[in-house]
């Protein structure tokens, strides 16, 4: 306000100096008095102008540094529970909660109403009949979503709880709602020891017995975590221990319990990144959060990250621009995975969309439905591949021992934010990637493709076969295929088919989408290469396309759009949606290059 008040005092210092030169009826003698003020108000003025911008790009950068609204997340711990596969006896063991998932056949009676499944008719029969009459009473029937907790005396356990597991229990997603049901009644309880059993757990092969011990114990740890960290106040859950009994014991189920504890450690980190709001995880921050894993886990791990001049140096100038407005500068990301021993059979290579936040630029989200205020969950993309990391990191495939073959997984992440000021990206201006391909940018708000232009092409060059690209691209994939399914864009049916049947292990819904080569007319640009956005009609193929053109022929390549899956809108929080399938495709690569 202040310069202001400067500014507008000049005119009326010179209205004076008209006044009082007139009486002299000297037109010469005003223009002379007039000339050295002139001169002398524009060297004002341009100090003061220079001045200005000296100083707001100093606060800029100053706030940029600094966390605005002094916002800390607390140190807040992991949850860890103790997973143990038994065979017991359901009414010799003691605990807080014993859970009984049912199906609505597990439900059905005789004509005595006593329950046919052997398990129900036990715990009941033992019970005195209250098991079935208790239920009966709270409409209980085995339908998806029901359950009911019982606090029946008579057994080790201090409740029981029937979880309904729909029609048919046989799907891992099934099973990991089983995990976070008994996760929510233990936090209700505030329980620290419980136990899972399936009613028909005898009718499972050995091979779905270890997938859906796994299933519910991601389930319980997914379930159990609550992202508190900038909540001043929040309760520390109880649950320290969970028994899965029925599934089997040994080696093989107590690794896979651990490998389910490790990918489900991947996911609340993916959770944490996602959920932290722009002003703490800026670019810098999230390239921090990358470099410690490399450090951590360095016995396989490499990682580095490049600043904005040795993005210069590489030619990134569509991921520069998108970046150029913003007084958070860029990072760009790359970690690289490799067991210390032995030849290396495959290169893979996972690329993550890192925008922090997505202001839409000069095309700035506006309007009903725009969701500006949630665009912190535009680097969904990078919190999966950096939650996928992680995972690795802990599960450490192949090992660290000699072994035939090794494979190499780089992970790559283009952070940057897009903002808008005067040194920001405009509409039609033209930028130029790294592979030498021009752009036309006629949306500053599709700028998560040119981020990811210059991220393939790096990737590219660093000699893989294979890359999946994970983004929240467009919202036309939501409209599409609505917000739990993300669409899967790849001209490789071999690729296809690997990350679906990953998809499979993991729980998570994809769907395959087609490239439509001819939609690509709507791309093309009458002063460069392409546009970087099409019409509204077919938005996601489109911009699938546009990622196709910086991707090596001879690499195999797939595109997921996670636009809608990235956020549980329920739950206001993210999902680490992406983690779980990555680490299943990587694990199968691993063994399939042994």
């Amino acid at each position: 306000m202040a310069a202001r008040v400067a500014f507008l005092a000049r005119p009326r210092l010179l209205s004076l100096l008209i006044s009082s030169s007139s009486t002299t009826s000297s037109a010469s003698l005003f223009q002379s008095n007039l000339r050295p003020f002139r001169s002398s108000l524009h060297s004002s003025l341009s100090t003061h102008s220079h001045r200005r911008r000296t100083r707001s790009a100093r606060m800029a950068h100053t706030i940029a540094r600094a966390t605005l609204g002094l916002t800390k997340p607390a140190n807040v711990d992991s949850p860890k529970i103790a997973f143990s596969a038994k065979e017991v006896d359901l009414l010799e063991w003691k605990g807080d909660i014993l859970s009984v998932g049912v199906t609505e056949k597990d439900m059905a009676k005789d004509e005595n109403s006593k329950f046919e499944n052997p398990i129900l008719r036990k715990l009941d029969a033992h019970l005195g009949g209250l098991l079935a009459e208790a239920s009966a009473e709270e409409d209980f029937t085995g339908k998806a979503g029901q359950s009911t907790v019982l606090r029946l005396p008579g057994i080790g356990s201090k409740r029981i709880a029937l979880i309904g597991l729909g029609q048919n229990g046989l799907s891992v997603n099934t099973y990991r709602t089983l995990g976070e049901a008994v996760a929510t009644e233990a936090k209700s309880a505030q329980a620290s020891k419980v136990a899972i059993v399936l009613a028909s757990a005898e009718s499972l092969s050995a091979d779905v017995k270890l997938s859906t011990a796994s299933a519910i114990a991601s389930g319980t740890l997914l379930g159990i975590f609550e992202d508190n960290r900038f909540k001043s106040e929040s309760k520390k859950p109880l649950l320290q221990s969970v028994d899965i009994i029925g599934l089997g014991n040994g080696p093989d189920v107590e690794k896979k319990l651990k490998c389910a504890g490790d990918i489900s450690s991947g996911v609340i980190f993916g959770r944490e990144l996602v959920n932290a709001p722009a002003n703490v995880l800026t670019p810098a921050v999230l390239a921090e959060e990358a470099s410690k894993i490399a450090s951590t886990y360095s016995d396989v791990f490499t990682g580095k990250i490049l600043d904005v001049e040795q993005c210069k140096e590489l030619k990134m100038g569509s991921y520069l621009g998108v970046g150029a407005a913003s007084a958070n500068p860029p990072h760009f990301i790359h970690l690289c995975y490799k067991p210390p021993s032995g030849p290396v059979k495959v290169k893979l290579g996972l690329v993550g969309k890192g925008l922090t936040f997505d202001s839409g630029g000069y095309n700035i989200k506006t309007g009903p439905g725009c969701s500006i205020e949630l665009m912190k969950f535009d680097m969904g993309g990078s919190a999966a591949v950096l939650g996928a990391a992680k995972a690795l990191g802990q599960i450490k495939p192949l090992g660290v021992e000699a072994s035939l073959y090794v494979f190499i997984v780089h992970f790559i992440v283009a952070a940057c934010e897009n903002m808008i000021s005067g040194t920001g990206m405009r509409p039609g201006d033209i930028v130029t990637a790294s592979n030498g391909k021009t752009i036309e940018v006629n949306n500053t708000d599709a700028e998560g493709r040119l981020t990811l232009a210059d991220a393939l092409v790096y990737t590219c060059n660093q000699g893989v076969e294979k890359i999946v690209d994970l983004a929240t691209l467009t919202g036309a994939c939501i409209v599409a295929l609505g917000p739990a399914i993300a669409g899967v864009f790849t001209p490789s049916d071999e690729l296809a088919k690997e990350v679906l049947g990953a998809s499979e292990a993991s729980g998570e819904k994809f769907w395959r989408m087609p490239l439509e080569d001819s939609y690509w007319e709507s791309m093309k640009s009458g002063v460069a290469d392409m546009v970087n956005t099409g019409g509204r009609q077919g938005g996601a193929i489109t911009a699938a396309l546009f990622l196709k053109q910086f991707v090596d022929e001879k690499v195999q390549w797939m595109h997921i759009d996670m636009a809608g899956p990235v956020w549980n809108e329920k739950k206001r929080a993210a999902t680490g949606f992406g983690v779980s399938t990555l680490v299943e495709w990587v694990l199968k690569n691993a063994s399939s290059s042994m």
